[in-house]
């Protein structure tokens, strides 16, 4: 399916690897662990952050009256050039809410010292979109071609389900969702395309921005109960080599070198299909079994490997409702 977006993981490598490979430069992200304000200081400039979380499909998405459930809707922003984008489509919003900090932060943004240099492909789709309605520049995102096989090019490989889709009878299965928090013009932004409007969260700049969206995310996380913990924050920031160029910190250089070299190795990763390798295995395996046993020691370890799986799928049943296993969160 040409015109289907598959799902991405809320992974530092992808993200940067996903905006290297549309044209940006100097921009990387950085997972953060903790809502310490602190955490964002230390990685100054920050352009802004991701936030992945679980889409509440028990709970209303907006209060009453068609108002946010923390600040306010600013339908005319967009007359000050800022960029947002209505989700026209599936499994779209982890690059949208890349480019709702990216698209901000161009030559014509207020700070000169979070100016990025988008590229000549992002270039050209803002300023062909920067004048629309957000659903029109959502309908442009969903098609152009350029972004979209670059999403999905950083999509895990499977074989034998189609990611392009999710199965509404499931229950089992989460929905998750990535919007993006931005200062612009001296404000705090939060940029989602499932909300009608950008949502203000009040007055902030550049050097306030990590204790004002700190505080915004911990009231969101609130709303969620105690047992609720699949959350995923990521920082867009400059790319730390050039502050250890900067500083002549060859140790940080090196860490930041072996970070990019892990992330590129992680990603081909994702993209491999592994079933050739894993049948390869297995026939090996097994060869190593009939030769070692004969038919009758085959068949007595296949016993035991179906021994031990009934006995971890019986431990899984008892150990479920507490919540013991991680969860891997894609949007």
């Amino acid at each position: 399916m040409s015109g289907s977006w598959n799902t991405i993981e809320s992974d530092a490598g992808v993200f940067t690897y996903l905006l290297t490979n549309l044209g940006v430069r100097n921009v990387q992200f950085e997972e953060l662990l903790t809502l310490d304000p602190s955490s964002l200081v230390e990685l100054h400039p920050v352009y802004g952050v991701i936030f992945l979380f679980k889409y509440p499909t028990d709970a209303p998405y907006r209060a009453t009256g068609d108002k946010p459930l923390d600040g306010t809707f600013d339908h005319s922003i967009a007359e000050n050039k800022l960029f947002f984008a209505a989700q026209t489509i599936p499994n779209a919003c982890g690059t949208q809410a890349l480019l709702s900090v990216l698209l901000n932060k161009t030559s014509g943004s207020d700070d000169e010292e979070t100016k990025i240099d988008i590229g000549p492909v992002l270039k050209d789709f803002r300023d062909f979109t920067i004048d629309l309605p957000p659903e029109f520049r959502g309908e442009a995102l969903s098609n152009s071609d350029v972004i979209r096989d670059t999403h999905n090019s950083f999509a895990k490989s499977s074989p034998f389900v189609d990611e392009t889709t999710r199965n509404p009878n499931d229950e089992a299965e989460d929905a998750f969702h990535f919007i993006a928090y931005t200062p612009f013009n001296g404000t705090l932004y939060e940029l989602d395309g499932l909300q009608p409007a950008p949502i203000s969260h009040g007055p902030c700049t550049q050097e306030s921005f990590p204790e004002k969206v700190m505080e915004v995310i911990q009231r969101r996380i609130a709303r969620y109960g105690d047992a609720e913990i699949r959350f995923n924050l990521l920082a867009m920031t400059r790319d730390l080599r050039i502050r250890a160029r900067e500083l002549g910190d060859v140790e940080l250089l090196e860490r930041e070198e072996q970070k990019r070299r892990d992330w590129q190795f992680e990603n081909a990763l994702r993209k491999h299909n592994f079933v050739g390798f894993a049948g390869e295995v297995l026939k090996g395996v097994v060869d190593y079994r009939l030769k070692e046993g004969g038919e009758e020691g085959y068949k007595s370890w296949v016993g035991q490997g179906k021994q031990k799986m009934v006995k971890r799928i019986e431990e899984r049943r008892k150990g479920r409702g507490g919540g013991g296993e991680d969860v891997e969160m894609e949007g």
